[in-house]
């Protein structure tokens, strides 16, 4: 079972959150309402997001749009990019902590491995949008139809995830030393063995110097193989949600629990 909170949803003090299909639309900005309701969160919360997406992604998707009118309590707010092989803090300005880096001997094995899964499952495109391929340095990540594919033309390539769940099968016996998650609606990324969502959480852990306890980590991909599911190991507990309403829908519950504690 991929939700499972063992205390009342207000007393967590760390909500940890995927991107894509969690907070926005894969590769969409935060919308109006979202905006609100996290900077509502962060006034409370530490909040920390962890996706595959890179910084520059993570600029475009959350931090301008959350600049978008005045916002404090950034310094709660904790971003994991490329699946937690980057981490940035805001002080003064945002901050690269850390940054994992894939060698390029690497790189090109990886990039080798994603072309030959491709072709012999016959799934190169007829038409794409940008990059199949994407190097962003900490991890290599495949996009079905493009890096800039429309959004609805992604959600219809592969909604169940059969076709990346089977490229991943194939390219788990390639590159056994590499991590392949399944992750967005058309993406699969490969990162170094043993970065992964857990990974970030532990760093997370580790920052806050705080116990897994007090961490919720709230995602769509918590099933098995996909880029969530990572995150079970390190205990934490879980809420799985299918989309960005039901991500408002959690937040809502925790501001609403939390101002009762003050009432």
């Amino acid at each position: 079972m991929t939700t499972r909170t063992r205390r009342p949803l207000h007393r967590y003090p760390v909500i940890v959150f995927d991107l894509d299909g969690t907070l926005a639309p894969s590769k969409s900005e935060l919308d109006a309402e979202m905006q609100a309701l996290l900077k509502q969160l962060l006034s409370s919360k530490k909040v920390a997001i962890i996706s595959g997406g890179s910084f520059n992604q993570f600029k475009k998707q959350i931090i301008e749009p959350l600049a978008q009118g005045a916002v404090g309590n950034l310094k709660n707010l904790l971003l994991f990019p490329t699946c937690s092989t980057q981490h940035h803090a805001y002080q003064d300005g945002w901050r690269c902590v850390y940054a994992l880096q894939i060698p390029s001997s690497d790189k090109q094995r990886i990039t080798i491995a994603f072309n030959s899964v491709i072709d012999q499952l016959a799934f190169r495109p007829q038409q794409q949008w940008g990059e199949l391929i994407e190097d962003r340095g900490s991890q290599i990540t495949y996009s079905a139809l493009g890096q800039q594919a429309p959004l609805h033309v992604k959600e219809t390539w592969d909604p169940d995830q059969k076709r990346r769940l089977t490229m991943k099968r194939l390219l788990d016996r390639l590159l056994p030393d590499f991590e392949v998650r399944v992750g967005g609606s058309t993406s699969i990324d490969v990162t170094m063995k043993g970065i992964d969502k857990a990974y970030g959480i532990r760093k997370i852990m580790d920052v806050l110097n705080l116990p897994v306890s007090s961490i919720l980590f709230v995602g769509d991909a918590l099933f098995p193989g996909g880029n969530d599911h990572a995150a079970l190991q390190t205990g934490v507990d879980t809420y799985a949600v299918k989309n960005p309403e039901d991500t408002k829908l959690l937040i809502r519950t925790i501001i609403g629990d939390s101002l009762k504690g003050f009432i």
